[in-house]
């Protein structure tokens, strides 16, 4: 039986994944026993109830004139030797190598200063990896900050990787996919209202994402414009991002802004989920594809990119189709090939589903609460 823990966890407390990630697991963390401390500078989105497992601490950072820059990692790293001080903190999780492994490592030497042992896990995500880390300015310090990590996990395999391709990283990289809680997504719905969205005879086609050029959404409405050609469909477009602009001047283009829906930002993206047949990720790059498998979750199969983390989410053949980046006469043929006909859509949903089930959080959890585990019995010293 593993002996119950009093975790910092250190995340960007927003809509994006890795937020959504740091957030769902510390709040499974807690429902198992765990003392969970969320550090962050505002509380994030889905940490809705506070309890007594569940406590959040606010990095204030004041505003210096003398700072052009309000130096984040000096407030967040002198919070964390406060918190680890005052609630005794077992373990430091954080997500995110810059800034937030940084900022754990310089709180990990201010506490060895005093005698305290704190080991720090590290969760790589993507972006602090593909984009911000493998700049040239930042490299060095990600590079410094993982391999003073006492344990290093990613999302996917691809994004290992990717690391280990990009820095030069002395540390294991353990692999622990993102996950979500499959009782979330169980359609419970008595009274569905598909008729909002499209008629009868139509398909709904959805896409979630924040619209940046990274998610290639012109070819989400490409993608589309060929599909409804051949099968008569809706699109659910939900989000947004400084793409959405491009996207709905190219629905007026191709005369299909009747058929196109742009939702914004949702707090409704299960029950849209509920009601979709098909849904779109043609990404130039995602670490994971915590979007595709949500679909997957809904019974919604998936047509996407073969980049990055996704082939090992969305299944070619099984769970949906994957083609190569821009390769939209391939995503639309094998989208009308799953649409077209309602048993082959009924067989696809059903696969979607039960591949989904791989990502349950109680399977996953678990691997981060060994990985605890082991760090603090081994945790290096500085």
């Amino acid at each position: 039986m593993l002996n119950k823990m009093k975790i910092g966890i250190v995340c960007y407390p927003t809509f994006g994944g890795s937020g959504v990630l740091a957030t769902e697991l510390g709040l499974e963390l807690s429902r198992k026993g765990h003392q969970v401390h969320f550090i962050t500078y505002t509380q994030p989105v889905r940490l809705e109830l506070l309890n007594s497992n569940v406590h959040f601490h606010e990095v204030n950072v004041p505003n210096y004139p003398l700072f052009h820059y309000q130096p984040y990692e000096l407030a967040l790293s002198s919070k964390l030797v406060d918190m680890v001080k005052a609630h005794k903190i077992d373990i430091l999780h954080v997500h995110y190598a810059i800034p937030h492994a940084y900022a754990a490592y310089m709180a990990k030497k201010m506490l060895h200063e005093e005698g305290i042992k704190i080991p720090i896990v590290t969760t790589l995500h993507g972006t602090d990896i593909t984009l911000v880390g493998s700049h040239p300015f930042y490299k060095t310090a990600v590079t410094f900050s993982i391999n003073k990590s006492d344990a290093v996990t990613s999302v996917s395999q691809s994004l290992k990787e990717d690391t280990q391709r990009l820095f030069n990283i002395q540390k294991e990289i353990k692999v622990i996919p993102n996950f979500i809680d499959i009782d979330k997504y169980k359609n419970n719905f008595k009274h569905c209202e598909r008729d909002l969205l499209a008629f009868p005879n139509e398909r709904v086609i959805t896409h979630v994402s924040n619209f940046r050029p990274v998610k290639r959404i012109s070819d989400v409405i490409e993608v589309f414009y060929r599909v409804q050609k051949e099968v008569p469909s809706k699109l659910m477009m939900v989000g947004e991002g400084p793409e959405r602009k491009k996207a709905e001047q190219l629905c007026k283009t191709y005369g299909i802004q009747d058929k196109v829906v742009f939702l914004g930002n949702s707090s409704e993206v299960n029950k849209i989920l509920c009601y979709s047949d098909l849904f779109l990720l043609p990404s130039k790059t995602e670490s994971f594809g915590l979007a595709a498998l949500e679909a997957m979750a809904s019974a919604v199969p998936v047509i996407s990119s073969n980049s990055g983390g996704i082939p090992e989410v969305n299944i070619e053949g099984v769970s949906g189709f994957l083609s190569p980046v821009g390769h939209l006469d391939d995503m639309a043929h094998n989208a009308v090939k799953i649409i077209k006909d309602q048993a082959v859509l009924n067989k696809f949903k059903k696969a979607a589903q039960e591949v989904s089930t791989k990502f349950d959080i109680h399977k996953i959890v678990p691997f981060y609460e060994a990985i605890y585990e082991e760090t603090l019995q081994n945790s290096i010293s500085i």
